[in-house]
C-alpha cells in the first residue's frame, strides 16, 4: 500500500487545479481531474489539430493504455474490458445483449438499484418478466440469506448497485457473487461509486458484468466509462448496434469479436481516452488500498461531526464504521437542492439527489430528496471544517427558512 502522508497529499492537491479554487464534495457526481489528465487531453487535441484527427489517432494507443490500467485495477485481462461513453450506456448495452426475456422470467434487484438500470429493465417487464426486490438486513443492506430464499430456476438475473448513490451503504457484493455462482445465475454489478473509491477485484466479486463511470472516483473525463464482461459469459451476449470494430469482416461475412470490445464502436474520442488512460494510471500509482483507507478515515471523522449539527439528520444506511465516503443527509428547513445551490455560492460543492436516482429505496424510506457529501482522498481537513461551519450557519437560520417542494433531479 502506498502511503498517503501529508506531503504526498499536498503534492496531489497541488497537481489538481480545482483544489485551489473550490471545496469539492461532489466526487460521487464528478471528481476533479489532475493537471496530468488535462495535459494528456490537451496534448492529444493539439496533435489532432496539427496532424489531422485520423492520423493523430494512430500515434498513441490511448485505448490500449486505458484498457491495461483498467485491467490492473479490476484484476482481469485487457480482453475483458470495453471502453464506453457512460456507465449507463455500458449497463444498458450489456442488459440489452442478454437473450430474449420470456413471461415468468425473474429479475432480482437490491432496493438501492440505480434508476437508470431499472429503466432498462422495464423492457424485460414489458415482455412478461417479473422484477422483484431483495429484502434488506437490519443495516439496510441487501440480505444475502433473503436472496438465497428467493432463488429458483426462473431467476435469470441478479442485479446489484454496490454503493448506492444516496448514502454510505456498501452492499455485500462478493457474498452475493458466491450465491450467484452456485446457482449459475448471471450477476450484474453497478460499481459507479465503487470504482476508484474501494478495491474492486472482479475475481473475488464473482460477477459476470461490472460497470463504472470515468468521471467519478476514477477522476477521468465525462463521456468515458469501463465495462467488464467475464470471458466465460461473453458468448451469451449479442450486443446491438454493431460496426466494423465490434463485428469485423472475416472474409466471408461479419462476426462478433471474441473479446469485450464487441461492445465498442470504432468512433471513440481519442482526447477522452487520453484523459481516461492518464487518470487510471495515476490512480494505480497511488494505490486503491491507500485511497480507500484515506476516504474511510475522513468519513469516520466527519459523520459524528455532522451528527452534532442541530437539525441535520444523516440518511445513511450500512454498518457504522464500514460505510463509504458518500454521506446522505437532510437539514431541517432546507430543501436539498436549495442547500446545494446556497453552498455553491460559497465555493462549496455538494450533491443533491431526488427520488428518480434510487426510486425503490427513496420511496421505501419516505424520502423526497437528500443532500450528499462525497469525500475523496484529495479532501483536506480545512475543507471539512469549512463545510461544517457553512452547515452550522445554515442550520442556525431556523426551520422553514428555505423549505421547498423541489423534485429536481440534476
Amino acid at each position: 500500500m502506498n502511503n498517503l502522508d501529508p506531503g504526498h497529499l499536498a503534492r496531489l492537491r497541488q497537481a489538481t487545479p480545482g483544489c485551489a479554487r473550490v471545496c469539492h464534495f461532489n466526487h460521487a457526481g464528478a471528481s476533479l481531474p489532475s493537471q496530468g489528465t488535462l495535459d494528456a487531453m490537451l496534448g492529444q487535441l493539439q496533435h489532432e489539430a496539427h496532424a489531422g484527427p485520423m492520423e493523430a489517432a494512430t500515434a498513441t494507443d490511448w485505448s490500449e493504455q486505458a484498457r491495461q490500467a483498467a485491467a490492473r485495477l479490476l484484476n482481469t485481462s485487457t480482453t475483458a474490458i470495453a471502453l464506453t461513453s457512460s456507465g449507463s450506456a455500458a449497463w444498458g448495452m450489456a442488459f440489452s445483449a442478454l437473450p430474449r426475456w420470456q413471461p415468468g422470467d425473474r429479475i432480482l434487484v437490491g432496493r438501492h438499484e440505480w434508476g437508470g438500470n431499472l429503466a432498462c429493465m422495464a423492457s424485460a417487464v414489458a415482455a412478461g418478466a417479473q422484477l422483484e426486490v431483495i429484502p434488506c438486513d437490519s443495516h439496510g443492506a441487501v440480505s444475502v440469506s433473503a436472496l438465497e430464499s428467493m432463488l429458483d430456476a426462473r431467476v435469470r438475473l441478479i442485479a446489484l448497485t454496490w454503493l448506492p448513490a444516496n448514502g454510505g451503504l456498501i452492499n455485500p457484493a462478493a457474498a452475493i457473487g458466491q450465491v450467484a455462482r452456485r446457482w449459475r445465475i448471471p450477476y450484474f454489478i453497478d460499481a459507479g461509486q465503487a470504482l476508484g473509491q474501494i478495491p474492486c477485484d472482479v475475481q473475488a466479486l464473482g460477477c459476470d458484468v461490472l460497470k463504472g463511470a470515468g468521471r467519478k472516483y476514477l477522476r477521468g473525463p465525462r463521456g468515458t466509462a469501463l465495462l467488464y464482461i467475464r470471458p466465460g459469459f461473453l458468448e451469451r451476449l449479442q450486443p446491438q448496434p454493431r460496426d466494423v470494430l465490434s463485428a469485423p469482416w472475416n472474409g466471408q461475412g461479419f462476426s462478433l469479436r471474441g473479446d469485450a470490445r464487441r461492445f465498442e464502436t470504432s468512433e471513440m474520442s481519442q482526447v477522452l481516452l487520453a484523459g481516461l488512460a492518464n487518470a487510471l494510471q495515476e490512480l494505480n500509482a497511488i494505490g486503491i488500498a491507500a485511497i480507500h483507507q484515506r476516504i474511510r478515515d475522513l468519513s469516520d471523522r466527519l459523520r459524528p461531526a455532522l451528527d452534532r449539527i442541530p437539525g441535520l439528520q444523516r440518511q445513511d444506511l450500512g454498518t457504522p464504521g464500514q460505510q463509504s465516503g458518500l454521506i446522505a443527509f437532510t437539514l431541517a428547513g432546507w430543501d436539498s437542492f436549495a442547500l446545494k445551490a446556497q453552498l455553491a455560492r460559497q465555493g462549496i460543492n455538494i450533491g443533491a439527489n431526488g427520488v428518480a436516482y434510487t426510486p425503490l429505496d427513496m420511496q421505501a424510506r419516505g424520502l423526497t430528496s437528500i443532500a450528499r457529501i462525497a469525500l475523496s482522498h484529495l479532501t483536506g481537513e480545512e475543507e471539512i471544517e469549512r463545510l461544517l461551519q457553512a452547515l452550522r450557519e445554515r442550520a442556525a437560520c431556523g426551520p422553514g427558512s428555505q423549505t421547498s417542494t423541489s423534485t429536481h433531479n440534476p
